[in-house]
């Protein structure tokens, strides 16, 4: 009886400290994606020079916080680069499947990638001297999201509602080029003209 009971007081207390631990996790977790919420933010009107004074308040913490998840600033701009990547990919399959229409979806994700590519000025700079981690970072923005605008393309050639003469490199590669330099033009909206660039996309079929 005494084993027994020595057994269930120790799972139970394995079980309450694993319990525990998952629960911090899962709280680290959830700070850590308000802040790069925060930081993407900020980034978008800012730039990535932006001060972390600014991305705290907008986070609704104290600038320790920040520095406690993202020592350096070189880590907080890593983490929101690969965060709003993931962001991007996962929003793609999402897309086509709750949207009317395959191309109504490449016009939201397009839409999304633009949101991105804003969110990313200044990263070349900030990451110049780390030109290894700059390189590790488009290697991973190229493998997360070349297949999901190529899952898009494939879809709205299959449904025949766009020409299939078009590569998702070559598609990512004409968004990325409309929109260089949109945020020092307030007379220049890159958001207008890639619409008008996927709407093309249904001529010529």
């Amino acid at each position: 009886m005494n084993d027994g009971n020595s057994n269930g007081n120790s799972n139970t207390n394995g079980n309450g400290q694993e319990g525990a631990a998952g629960s911090r996790r899962k709280d680290v977790r959830r700070n850590q994606q308000t802040l790069l919420d925060a930081a993407a933010a900020v980034f978008v009107t800012s730039g990535v020079e932006a001060p972390v004074r600014d991305i705290a308040a907008r986070a609704g913490v104290g600038v320790g916080t920040v520095y406690r998840h993202f020592p350096t600033r070189a880590d907080l701009v890593i983490a929101v680069y690969r965060h709003q990547v993931d962001a991007c990919a996962e929003a793609g399959p999402a897309l086509l499947a709750a949207g009317p229409t395959p191309h109504a979806a490449l016009e939201r994700w397009a839409d999304l990638f633009v949101d991105f590519l804003v969110t990313k000025h200044g990263l070349a700079g900030a990451m110049q001297a780390d030109n290894a981690g700059f390189e590790t970072l488009h290697a991973y923005f190229l493998d997360r999201l070349l297949p999901v605008c190529t899952e898009l393309l494939d879809a709205a050639a299959a449904a025949g509602e766009i020409r299939s003469d078009l590569s998702a490199y070559q598609l990512m590669r004409g968004i990325g080029n409309l929109c260089i330099g949109a945020e020092a033009d307030a007379r220049y909206d890159a958001r207008r003209l890639v619409a008008l660039l996927v709407a093309g996309l249904r001529e010529g079929r």
